[in-house]
């Protein structure tokens, strides 16, 4: 019983342990902003993703990656203090197509694995087609 008591109390010490420091917690659900069906010459492609350190000690961001050089995030530049929020500016360069690329937060949250958090854009570019009404038609192969 005295084994179990010890084992229990270690435990409950690694529990709390693991619970102090700073935590991460992002507003886009899934940690994912769809763009949805966007027109290129209508849009600049900035999204925002909006986290809050929720944790009792100062959140720091120090890294933030894309998955290839059409996406361009900014990270904050001052570590985040507990209850205060910030925000990662993601741009994308609004190439016609699908959109579904992946951006990597590298912090010292302790709520998430390795203190890294994956965020994900994605949606579909579009490009406006403009018909000129004056512009003669091709019937067949022969014109």
């Amino acid at each position: 019983m005295k084994k179990e008591i010890t084992l229990f109390l270690l435990l409950l010490s690694f529990i709390s342990f693991a619970q102090k420091g700073p935590k991460i917690e992002f507003k886009a659900k899934d940690n994912t902003i769809d763009y949805g069906k966007v027109y290129k010459d209508q849009d600049n492609g900035v999204r925002v993703f909006e986290f809050t350190n929720t944790g009792d000690a100062p959140l720091i961001v120090t890294n933030v990656q894309s998955t290839c050089g059409c996406t361009v995030p900014s990270k904050p530049k001052e570590p985040i203090m507990p209850g205060k929020s910030d925000k990662i500016e993601v741009k994308y360069n609004m190439a016609t197509g699908p959109i579904r690329k992946s951006i990597t937060v590298e912090t010292n949250a302790v709520n998430v694995e390795g203190g890294k958090v994956h965020l994900k854009i994605k949606g579909e570019v579009l490009e406006r087609v403009e018909n000129n009404v004056l512009e003669k038609k091709k019937v067949g192969p022969m014109q």
